[in-house]
């Protein structure tokens, strides 16, 4: 069973950046879709970025685009997530996920079978 291991969140101002990686603990180059989901206290989980792994087409939620950048190293089998400007909003605990079930576009969970554990990023204002 490959493995999902976040890292990287932590406690940042506002305005500040963070690098998220996630490591697989085996090749997904076979893999679909991956992605970065995201759940502030009391919300529903939210699909922040996707990857189409095969074409490299990627889709933002609204409220990230052009502050945040998703890119895969194949070599070190690991998914980034680079978080620029961030905002107090962004706060939550962010998810990697790997998967084929679906549409990587659609940002939905049910696409995804393989989670990682979860890295926590706090933005404060």
């Amino acid at each position: 069973q490959v493995q999902l291991v976040e890292s990287g969140g932590g406690s940042v101002q506002a305005g500040g950046s963070l690098r998220l990686s996630c490591a697989a603990s085996a090749t997904l180059l076979s893999t679909n879709c991956m992605a970065w989901f995201r759940q502030a206290p009391g919300k529903e989980l939210e699909g922040v970025v996707s990857m189409n792994t095969y074409s490299g087409g990627t889709t933002y939620v609204d409220s990230v685009r052009g502050r945040f950048t998703i890119w895969r190293d194949n070599a070190a089998n690991t998914l980034y997530l680079q978080m620029n400007s961030l905002k107090p909003e962004d706060t939550g605990m962010y998810y990697c996920a790997a998967g084929g079930g679906g549409p990587c576009w659609s940002g939905r969970a049910y696409v995804y079978n393989l989670w990682g554990q979860g890295t926590q990023v706090t933005v404060s204002s």
